[in-house]
């Protein structure tokens, strides 16, 4: 006689990851920027290099080495007035196929009067069969800077992996005085490859970035932006890009066949645009 089917799939009885960090900073007497608060969680840690002149860096390193399906990460970062932070990552982070469940990543950015962030991930790959929702919101004072970047790498080009399926939901947040001033979401479901190959989708690129800024002073940046991606040798690199500014905002967006050419294009535009050498873990 047969044994009776289990009835619970295996991911469900499984124990899953779940990582937090939360970092709040203050601005010293001297006018340095330092850590008021921090918690961490979970697999998730933050390291501050050793204090240089300039912003606070924080970088942040999952000891997981990778994200598997169910689980969940959570980064909130406070920034009191007048503090200027950069947040990195060590390295790439891996979304792993998932058989089932989704993972979900959140991040929650809230800066003060005159509070300055850079927030500047490494790369987020995306394995065949990865399913990923993620949320980053931001709430800021009207006078302070906010500059995001964010890039998305579908399959490991070092093993030709094509992302057949999967999912993605992406969705970007950002208020600016308490109003909505932007609002993003990107929803990729099913063949993912066969729908990125569309012209009005991604023209078959498998590396797509976007990089925000907002700040009093953003849309008057628009031209500086548009010279340094004309310096940035994309078109030799094959890496199509395209900026604009609108609402206290600059967007733009880079896509390219693979995530090589458009790390290179993007550090050298963050680099040029911020004024400041890409934070030291994006040259190891």
């Amino acid at each position: 006689m047969s044994l009776p089917a289990d009835p619970d799939p295996a991911w469900k009885r499984r124990q899953r990851s779940r990582g937090h960090v939360a970092l709040a900073v203050v601005r010293t007497s001297s006018g340095a920027t330092r850590v008021s608060d921090l918690a961490e969680s979970g697999p998730l840690r933050l390291r501050l290099p050793r204090p240089e002149p300039g912003p606070l860096e924080a970088v942040l390193l999952n000891s997981a080495g990778g994200i598997a399906c169910g689980d969940a990460f959570e980064v909130e970062a406070a920034l009191g007035p007048a503090t200027d932070v950069v947040l990195t990552t060590t390295a790439a982070e891996k979304i792993y196929r998932s058989d089932g469940p989704t993972t979900a990543l959140r991040v929650a950015l809230a800066l003060d009067a005159r509070a300055a962030l850079a927030w500047l991930p490494q790369e987020t790959i995306l394995y065949d069969g990865a399913r990923l929702v993620r949320r980053l919101e931001a709430d800021l004072a009207a006078d302070a800077r906010l500059t995001l970047f964010e890039a998305l790498v579908f399959g490991r080009a070092a093993r030709g992996e094509t992302v057949r399926s999967g999912m993605l939901h992406d969705h970007w947040r950002v208020r600016r005085g308490g109003r909505l001033v932007y609002a993003d979401s990107l929803r990729l479901e099913g063949p993912v490859a066969d729908r990125l190959a569309r012209p009005a989708i991604a023209g078959g690129a498998r590396a797509l970035a976007t990089l925000l800024h907002v700040a009093p002073d953003a849309e008057a940046r628009l031209e500086e932006a548009r010279a340094l991606l004309a310096a940035s040798g994309c078109e030799a690199l094959g890496v199509e890009a395209g900026a604009s500014a609108w609402n206290g905002l600059m967007a733009l967006r880079l896509l390219a066949p693979e995530i090589g050419a458009l790390r290179t294009v993007a550090a050298r535009i963050v680099a040029g645009f911020r004024g400041r050498p890409m934070p030291r873990v994006w040259q190891t």
